[in-house]
């Protein structure tokens, strides 16, 4: 059986971790705190294929337009870059890389005040191969696959400022 001294030392750190205070961010889940402020984000228009992907991707997480009212705007410009990498000795390209960055500003539509300004980023490879259907296929899958990451990561951004102002 366990000392009392043992039985202390192997509780302590529960001790410990009960008191930081931390919790989980959607505590309350769609009725939330959190949940709540970030259905009162109202997702500007975004340019391009990619601005509809992405804004698409952050209606749909943060359930924009919940609230009849928005509290905040948030808008977004991407930079989206096709390169090419790889290259063989005939100058034929094995290799793409594609890269989308967001910039994005959560405004308070109240004062006008800028609360976060902030960036988001992602990349993917593309191998290059002989059917120019696969590749433009790939392409595609790679762009959207971005476009939610980066949303993904402007909603994470987002929620942590709005749990720490509410």
């Amino acid at each position: 059986m366990l000392s009392r001294k043992a039985l202390l030392v192997a509780l302590a750190p529960l001790a410990l971790l009960a008191g930081c205070g931390l919790q989980p961010m959607y505590a309350g889940g769609g009725s939330g705190p959190v949940a709540r402020a970030l259905s009162g984000v109202d997702v500007s228009s975004i340019e391009g294929k990619a601005g509809w992907l992405v804004r698409a991707a952050l209606v749909d997480r943060l359930r924009a337009g919940a609230q009849s009212a928005p509290r905040y705007r948030l808008d977004v410009r991407l930079d989206e870059q096709l390169q090419g990498l790889g290259l063989l000795s005939n100058d034929a390209v094995t290799r793409e890389r594609r890269t989308l960055r967001a910039r994005y500003q959560l405004v308070d539509l109240s004062s006008g005040e800028i609360v976060l300004d902030a960036t988001a980023g992602a990349d993917a490879g593309i191998d290059i191969v002989s059917s120019e259907y696969a590749v433009i296929a790939a392409e595609q899958t790679a762009l959207e696959n971005l476009s939610h990451e980066v949303a993904d990561q402007i909603v994470t951004r987002v929620a942590t400022k709005l749990r720490r102002a509410g």
